[in-house]
């Protein structure tokens, strides 16, 4: 049934024009941006059909490529653009409150520091806070992108930038796409290499987090990040 037909209290634009876009459902906003649908299918039907593949998850679904997308009929580039588009406006919305200036004092708020950078990107980045004596965060930097299970740190380039940002400390991250926060051996071998040469340059590296959507590990909770 076209959507124009349904009664007007069951049409997500109206729903829209009335609750606004707090009171429509998960799918009532996306069949909003997808705005068409097939001759079989309306745009809600095609938008229930996607949520119920991702298990109604918007996490997972925020990482769906442009492929994944567009196996589901009715779903072309152009709406799979749409539907990416959006996703990385919401990223990028999160990322916009993450300021310089903020002050981190133990690893949940790294974490929900580095929250509004990593959240929901399918591929592998390597982020580094740069901060002063009173763990005032001066600049975050993203120092590498990867692929899905691996991006590479180059430590020349860590140590050049925190001297450009007159840093006193520095704080290290990356992200785990699969969801999983062990540490690999060359992220502990990655980690312990910077430890040393921040150490021996008065320069400490403070902590190091694998993040995850759903969890973080901490180097320094696991001990990792002692002096030799």
């Amino acid at each position: 049934m076209r959507i124009t037909l349904l009664p007007k209290a069951d049409q997500p634009r109206a729903k829209l024009s009335e609750k606004g876009p707090r009171g429509l459902t998960d799918s009532e906003l996306i069949t909003l941006v997808l705005s068409k649908g097939t001759k079989s299918k309306n745009a809600q039907e095609i938008a229930l059909e996607i949520l119920r593949y991702y298990n109604n998850d918007l996490h997972q679904l925020c990482k769906a490529s442009m492929s994944d997308l567009s196996q589901f009929y009715g779903i072309g580039n152009a709406k799979a653009s749409m539907l990416q588009a959006c996703f990385e406006l919401g990223r990028r919305i999160s990322a916009s409150s993450a300021k310089q200036g903020t002050i981190v004092r133990n690893s949940r708020e790294v974490y929900a520091f580095m929250q509004q950078h990593f959240s929901h990107l399918s591929h592998e980045e390597f982020l580094l806070l740069f901060l002063n004596n009173n763990n005032e965060i001066l600049h975050a930097r993203n120092l590498s992108k990867g692929g899905m299970t691996g991006t590479v740190a180059d430590g020349r380039i860590l140590f050049k930038l925190a001297f450009e940002y007159r840093a006193t400390a520095i704080i290290i991250g990356h992200n785990h796409p699969s969801g999983n926060p062990s540490p690999s051996q060359q992220d502990i071998l990655l980690t312990k290499n910077f430890l040393k040469f921040g150490n021996f340059i008065d320069l400490p590296i403070l902590d190091h987090i694998i993040y995850t959507d759903f969890g973080y590990f901490i180097f320094a909770d696991e001990g990792l990040l002692d002096k030799e």
